[in-house]
Parts: structure tokens; C-alpha cells; sequence
């Protein structure tokens, strides 16, 4: 009968299998077709990648822009930028960029090919998981579907930053945690404070966690393991020290208190965090809430396996699980702890979302890939009893159910068209590009436009500062950044071109960038994470108001470039003016007044 082979092939279990080519055969279909969809997901990200010439994940430019210094050494010299960002990144991941860019393999390059392989291993480390927790490799199957697709839906794979590690790192320890392979937990361990330091307090509490276990009705102490816990303890503390010393470099970091009084934390602001709304706050905040937005829907179904598991002679394949499934709790309860942990030490532990989005990710897909299997098998039991009972009405109607959450299990993302979610930055202004990359490896850029968040990863030069680089989390380095954008807002919407001259001066700026519509009442309005810059930033908005105009509006002769969006200005040719404006200030210099907005 169709419908028995049907159900056969859904549910064989591997357990059950003569352990022969069967069992060989049943693993690599389903494994493959895993594999398949992983590399289909990942091929409609490498489309939107190499879909133009400028292209870059959104928080790429931030970890990658300064490893081109690994391809040229000459490139960004000086750059308190670059100086940061590279003291945050985990060394394990600067070492792979490295070492690939010694091998001829750009580093923007590598960020946009690497997710695919990323996501090879996550699926190869995620199916070897269900395997263990549920000799069904359909449900396998299932699962990494759920995940891949939950994956792609946003954009922490593609990024290629150190939380794209987050999956193959982490499925790898839970895979060798169940297979209780304690080599392999203490090489992952490693990797995991090498790239994605995070994850090591998740590792370790879960080790901690096998430190007890539920025995007769009580609860007992595993001595036989405190020695391994406490080697990876030990191995933990002194990989992570690296990442620890070097981030120290621009230190203190903020404390809640001064966090709290911060507006570049609350709405509007360059990273908000905190909000108005608890609710908001505490459940769906995109650094703060507990609870992570998942896609698919049906990675939600996860959280019916614990009340499947009640129900053993009902939903016969509930026997079929293994009692190392007490992992899937374990992580979801450490990583609620640290949540919380997170919280009371607020960014002592990094942002409390960092130890619930990732692991629910995992814990859900897995589990949803179990449940939808059980209910499968339940499905079509009742469809086989419906054939011997001739109830064919019945039996159409479940057949279509099934049909009907398959197609949503393979089609779902095809529904969305921002899947896969790249969050790609494609950079339009090619001819500053060019003209920039023509200039000293010491040039530096001043603008208050958004496109100093692309020039030093497609231009290759350094920038005074920008939206995406303005991190205020250590105090030693955004001390420095916030002067450097008060300076620069007070400056170029000053009437007296002497703010100019002295900020440029201060910085050594090479290049002054101005948007053509930045001399607009409405630039700055729209400009909302500036708000917090204050109180230059008020000063300037009422200038604009009431019709002064700003001193650099008057020098179209000291520009280099003209686009259709910017004017790149000349600073020597700023210092110039300002230096003739002052040796002749008892007269009038005739100068032009033409307004950049006009060109």
C-alpha cells in the first residue's frame, strides 16, 4: 500500500535498520538533501553578493575593512578606526582573514563566500545531532531545513563577522557534548574564545551542568567529572585572554549607570538599547528581549516537544528519543541565566540577546524537525486506519494536511522577498571611489554623510569617523570619536570658515565630503542618531533655520570632485581662503559666493 511505504520512508529509524547499505543509504539521502538546500540558500546569497562591483554585508564593513591591511600592510596608517575595531575582534577570527590573505584570498571576498561553508558545517555538526537525539534521519532532514532557512532569514550567517561562527561552533560542542568526546569539546572550547567569546560561557555552564545529575530521585555530584570541567575552565581563561587584553586597549567600557544617561542608547540613537515600552524592552527589544524573532513559522513547533513527550503511547515515536534530548533543556536554561547575568552586568557580558537568539535558533529548529516527524507518523497512522476503513473523505482530508505542511516546510521562504536576509550594503558613488583610491594611503575624509560608513572598505581610505563606526561602548575610544563629530558639525555649519581651518588642522583632514542636500534644515532633521551630539548639533539646526549660511557653502573653487550627491573639497584649499580671509579682515575679499547646494 502507497501510504505505508510513504509512512515506511518517513520514519524509518536507523536503529531498526539492519546496519547494512539500508542504514547507509537511508543517512546519505537525507543528508545530501540537507546538504542541498544549504547550498541553494547559500548560492542566492553569493547572487546578491557579486551583483555589483561595490558590495559589502552591512556589519562586514566593520571587521572587514581593516583586514585589508593584512593584503597591504600601508593601508590606513594611523586610523584610530581601525585601531579599534581591531583590538574588538576575536583574534581566531582576524587569524583566518590573515592567514587566507596570505594565500592571495581578499578579505572582502572571503566574507561573502565564507557564510556558504559556514553553513556546510553547521548542517554536517546540526544532522549528526538528531541522529543522536532521534535515529530518524527524516527528522534530520527536517530540522536543518527549519535551521537553514531560520539562517537565512536574517543576516547573522551572511554577515561572515565573528557571530556567523556562532552555529558551526556551537553545534559542533552540543555534537560532541552528547557523544561525550571530550577532545573535541576542549578543541571547540578553544574556537569558541578565539572567534566568539560569548559562546564560552554557555560551554562552560553547560559542563558545569554535568557536574550533577538525577539519580534514584535525587540529585547527585559527578566527581569524575570536576577534573575536565575545571581543565576546560582553565583552557577557557587563558584562550580568551588575548581577546581580553586587547579589547582593554581602549578601556574603561561604559557601566549601566552611565549607559543609562547615554542617548546614543535610546531610541533614535547611533545603538539603542534601552526602551520606554517593558514590554518592548524586555521581550522583543532587538539587544534586549528574551524573545527572538524566528522564521519560519513552523520553527515555533519546537515547543510542542515537551508535551509530546508526555503523551509515549500516543505519539508512538516518542519512544524513539534518547534521553541525551535533556541537552535541548539544559541549553535554554543556561541561556536564560546568562540573559539575565547579561542584563545586571550590562555589556560586561556583551548584550543579553547574544546568549538566547543563537541557541533558541538551534534548540527550536532541532526540536521542531522531532515534532514535525512524530506528527507525521501519527498522520499517517490515522491514514492507513482510515484505507482499512474505507473512509475516504477522511482520508483525503489528512492527506492534504500533510501535503499542505510540506509545501510550507520547502516553499515558505520562496513566499518572503527578502529572503535570503543579506543586509547588503551595494556602494553607488564609484567615481569618488576611483578618485579617492587615487590619493596617499593617508588620506583622511571628513563628512557627516552616511557614505563614510563605505570609503575605507571600498575606497581604502580612512575616514574622521562615521554612523557605523561610532560604537559607544569604551569610553577610551568614543570619548575621542563624539569630540571628533562635534567638531566637525560646529565647523561646517559654522558662518566663521576659522572652525574649519582649526578642525582641520586638529585631525590633518585631506578631504572635506559634503552632500549636496547636507546644507539643509531637513539633512539634519533626517539625520536622527546626530540628535545626540548636542549641543552642536542644536546650534547648527537653528542656523539653518534662520537662513545663515554655512562658511563651506561658499567654496566651490577648492572643489576636486563633483558628483550627482557630493562635493569633495580640497582642506588645503579651505585652509587657503581662511588664511586670506584673515591676513585681509579690514576689507572686503572678494570671494565666491556660489552655493555648493546650486552646482
Amino acid at each position: 500500500m502507497l501510504i505505508s511505504r510513504v509512512h515506511q520512508f518517513f520514519t524509518a529509524s536507523i536503529d531498526q535498520t539492519p546496519k547494512h547499505n539500508c542504514t547507509k543509504r537511508s543517512i546519505g539521502l537525507w543528508l545530501s538533501l540537507s546538504l542541498s538546500f544549504a547550498i541553494y540558500y547559500g548560492s542566492l546569497t553569493l547572487q546578491k553578493a557579486f551583483r555589483a562591483e561595490y558590495v559589502v554585508q552591512d556589519d562586514a564593513r566593520e571587521y572587514v575593512f581593516w583586514m585589508q591591511q593584512f593584503s597591504d600592510p600601508t593601508l590606513l596608517p594611523h586610523d584610530l578606526i581601525a585601531q579599534y575595531f581591531r583590538s574588538i575582534t576575536p583574534p581566531g577570527y582576524a587569524a583566518l582573514y590573515q592567514v587566507m590573505a596570505m594565500l592571495g584570498v581578499q578579505p572582502l571576498l572571503l566574507s561573502k563566500v565564507l557564510p556558504i561553508g559556514l553553513g556546510l558545517i553547521a548542517t554536517l555538526y546540526g544532522f549528526g545531532i538528531c541522529l543522536r537525539l532521534f535515529p530518524l534521519p527524516a527528522a534530520g532532514f527536517m530540522a536543518m531545513l527549519l535551521l537553514n532557512q531560520s539562517l537565512w532569514f536574517k543576516d547573522d550567517l551572511s554577515s561572515a563577522t565573528p557571530r556567523a561562527f556562532v552555529y558551526p561552533l556551537f553545534l559542533a560542542l552540543l555534537y560532541y557534548l552528547i557523544c561525550n568526546q571530550r577532545i573535541g569539546i576542549l578543541i571547540v572550547l578553544v574556537l569558541q574564545a578565539l572567534i566568539y567569546p560569548p559562546l564560552v560561557f554557555i560551554t562552560i555552564a553547560l559542563l558545569c551542568l554535568r557536574l550533577w545529575r538525577w539519580e534514584s530521585g535525587k540529585i547527585q555530584f559527578c566527581s569524575n567529572q570536576l577534573g575536565f570541567v575545571g581543565l576546560s575552565l582553565g583552557l577557557s581563561a587563558y584562550a580568551l585572554l588575548p581577546y581580553v587584553l586587547s579589547s582593554a586597549e581602549f578601556a574603561p567600557l561604559i557601566t549601566r549607570s552611565q549607559a543609562w544617561t547615554m542617548p546614543e542608547l535610546h531610541p533614535g540613537g547611533r545603538h539603542p538599547f534601552f526602551n520606554p515600552n517593558p514590554w518592548a524592552f524586555w521581550l522583543i527589544g532587538e539587544h534586549s528581549g528574551v524573545v527572538p524573532p524566528l522564521m519560519p513559522p513552523l520553527i515555533w513547533l519546537g515547543l510542542l516537544l515537551p508535551i509530546l513527550m508526555r503523551y509515549p503511547t500516543r505519539f508512538l515515536l516518542v519512544q524513539r528519543i534518547s534521553g541525551t534530548i535533556a541537552v535541548l533543556s539544559q541549553t535554554v536554561w543556561v541561556s536564560l541565566g546568562l540573559f539575565v547575568a547579561a542584563h545586571l552586568l550590562l555589556l560586561r557580558l556583551f548584550f543579553p540577546t547574544r546568549y538566547t537568539t543563537h541557541t533558541f535558533r538551534i534548540v527550536l529548529a532541532i526540536a521542531a524537525g522531532i515534532v514535525l516527524t512524530i506528527l507525521l507518523d501519527a498522520a499517517l497512522r490515522v491514514c492507513e486506519a482510515l484505507v482499512l476503513r474505507q473512509r475516504w473523505l477522511l482520508l483525503s482530508t489528512r492527506l492534504a494536511l500533510i501535503l499542505a505542511v510540506g509545501i510550507v516546510l520547502v516553499f515558505y521562504p520562496q513566499t518572503s522577498s527578502e529572503f535570503p536576509s543579506t543586509n547588503l550594503r551595494i556602494g553607488r558613488d564609484t567615481a569618488l571611489y576611483q578618485f579617492l583610491q587615487t590619493q596617499p594611503k593617508d588620506t583622511l575624509i571628513a563628512t557627516l554623510s552616511d557614505e563614510a560608513n563605505n570609503i575605507p572598505t571600498f575606497a581604502q581610505r580612512s575616514v574622521l569617523f562615521s554612523k557605523e563606526y561610532s560604537l559607544p561602548f569604551h569610553l577610551g575610544y568614543y570619548r575621542q570619536i563624539r569630540q571628533r563629530i562635534l567638531d566637525i558639525i560646529e565647523a561646517q555649519y559654522s558662518p566663521d570658515l576659522a572652525l574649519a581651518k582649526q578642525a582641520i588642522e586638529r585631525y590633518h583632514i585631506t578631504f572635506w565630503l559634503i552632500e549636496r542636500s547636507a546644507l539643509t534644515p531637513e539633512y539634519l532633521m533626517d539625520a536622527t542618531w546626530l540628535e545626540s551630539f548636542q549641543p552642536a548639533y542644536k546650534t547648527a539646526l537653528d542656523r539653518l533655520q534662520q537662513g545663515t549660511t554655512p562658511a563651506l557653502q561658499k567654496l566651490p573653487r577648492c572643489s576636486v570632485l563633483t558628483t550627482t550627491r557630493f562635493t569633495l573639497l580640497d582642506t588645503t584649499c579651505i585652509v587657503a581662503t581662511q588664511n586670506l580671509l584673515s591676513r585681509n579682515s579690514s576689507s572686503n575679499v572678494a570671494l565666491p559666493i556660489k552655493s555648493l547646494r546650486s552646482q
